[in-house]
């Protein structure tokens, strides 16, 4: 009796520990696997989307970004998913027929209809800036450039699209945009990484962006940019220069060239036996050189190739001037800059010109790059036609000139050395989006750069391990006791069954 009554007490003792023990366990359990959820919850597959039609001097660009739906102004990636270009030349070339710089748009914009689900439509943003080519129709004639953008808005309205607006924007809104571009998208803003700077070339205007620790913005403050992105502040150096893109440059140069109104120009920076009659009326049609159209010229000019690439970077060195700074230090014209500084992205006709050339390769030294140019434009015109079929003449033509263009605006203009030249990345996209403004100005406009450092997990990673260690361990000893004490157990049982 006695030994019965020990066991019965050892029992009523045992079974509340179980009990408790098992508890404990569940309790466990259940916070493991919250936590577990918590940290590593799987995101819906929602998603915004917003447009961007890039208006610039030579075409247009239409890109689709997305980025998911619930993360709106936070840690979600937002992406480039599709792009357009639009068939025929930049909306400003339609100033003497507006209608048609809206009626070209409508190819791309079918396009985005079948890129951006239906259900998104009407709260997918649409936006459209206009760069140096509508700057430059502004300057020379604003009623035409006021009706152009009226037919761009006309037809931009008629979208199922939420239409925003468009707009010119400034050089410096342009330059600044790029830089933000090229740095989201490398992820440099959220990791708190040294900045890149941001070299951008089209067709009318160039941009130079970086953040340069030597500058906080006193000495030339119309060139000073500030962003809080990521809980960072960036004082950002920015300066567009219209009329240097290499388009606009061409003419300045073919312009210094026939001053005297010439009836045949010998040019250095086209090919040997290269030839074509230029027309002067078509060739000071800009408000780059209006003013400097020369009297009594004939109608037209005899333009002929040299294929010298020495007396080529000497005439282009013409439309540049070097001698006036009032500044501590300047790039060209007068305009202040501060000391160089970090990696830069090139990216618009830099990367399309020096891809075609073989140069997008910066650890080439510099010498080894003029050697080339100078081979390059020194072969003869019928050998670069029968080399390069595809290409349209009038691109193939210009690329002698365009690639001293941009080793002399590099180097003798933003003040590019040996050493600083080889931290220049030519790029086209970054992680498959187009470098450029467009995706710069679109975060912008929507509030999604955050300002502030993004929303972290719950729980640092190594808080997350320890806990989920803890809580492990914890369970381990926890099966241990309980299968102790259902062990004690066993020989009570066993005895009842006998």
């Amino acid at each position: 009796m006695s030994a019965q009554r020990e066991m019965k007490e050892k029992n009523h003792w045992q079974t509340p520990v179980t009990i408790i023990i098992t508890v404990i366990g569940v309790i466990a359990i259940v916070a493991l696997v919250t936590v577990a959820v918590l940290q590593n919850r799987p995101l819906p597959q929602k998603y915004k989307y917003g447009i961007v039609l890039d208006a610039g001097s030579s075409h247009t660009a239409l890109y689709i970004y997305e980025w998911p739906a619930e993360k709106d102004n936070n840690t979600g990636r937002v992406e480039q998913t599709h792009s357009c270009k639009v068939k025929g030349p930049g909306i400003s070339s339609y100033a003497s027929a507006p209608w048609k710089a809206g009626e070209s748009l409508r190819a791309c914009m079918q396009e985005a209809e079948q890129w951006v689900p239906g259900k998104r439509h009407h709260e997918t943003p649409l936006y459209l800036g206009a760069t140096a080519g509508m700057r430059l129709l502004n300057m020379e004639n604003s009623s035409a450039s006021d009706k152009v953008f009226q037919a761009v808005g006309d037809a931009l309205q008629k979208s199922p699209f939420s239409y925003e607006g468009a707009r010119i924007l400034s050089g410096q809104e342009e330059g600044a945009f790029g830089w933000v571009t090229v740095n989201y998208l490398d992820d440099r803003l959220k990791q708190g990484l040294e900045t890149t700077g941001a070299l951008d070339l089209g067709g009318a205007s160039t941009q130079i962006s970086f953040v340069s620790d030597n500058y906080d913005g006193s000495e030339s403050p119309r060139n000073s940019v500030t962003f809080r992105l990521y809980g960072n502040d960036y004082n950002l150096y920015t300066h567009s220069f219209l009329c240097y893109g290499k388009d606009q440059a061409l003419r300045m140069m073919l312009a210094h060239q026939t001053q005297a109104g010439p009836a045949a120009v010998l040019d250095p920076c086209f090919h040997p036996g290269f030839t074509e009659t230029r027309n002067y009326l078509d060739l000071y049609d800009s408000p780059c050189v209006s003013d400097r159209k020369p009297q009594g010229a004939p109608a037209d000019f005899n333009h002929t190739g040299k294929g010298n690439f020495s007396q080529c970077q000497e005439a282009v060195k013409n439309v540049f001037n070097f001698t006036d700074c009032k500044y501590s230090r300047c790039s060209f014209n007068g305009v202040f800059q501060p000391l160089l500084q970090g990696p830069y992205g090139a990216f618009s006709a830099y990367y399309f010109v020096m891809n075609f050339l073989n140069l997008t390769d910066t650890s080439v030294p510099l010498e080894s790059v003029r050697e080339k140019l100078t081979s390059y434009c020194a072969t003869p015109w019928s050998q670069i036609t029968q080399q390069h079929k595809g290409v349209k003449v009038k691109y193939l033509a210009e690329y002698c000139f365009s690639g001293t263009y941009i080793l002399t605006l590099l180097t003798e203009g933003y003040n590019f050395t040996s050493e600083s030249y080889s931290k220049i990345k030519f790029i086209k996209k970054i992680k498959g989006s187009d470098a450029g403004w467009t995706l710069g100005y679109m975060l912008n406009l929507t509030n999604m750069i955050p300002a502030e450092a993004p929303d972290s997990p719950p729980l640092p990673h190594a808080g997350y391990v320890s806990i989920v260690t803890v809580i492990a361990l914890l369970l381990f000893i926890l099966s241990i006791l309980f299968i102790l004490s259902l062990r004690s157990l066993w020989p009570c049982c066993s005895k009842q069954i006998v």
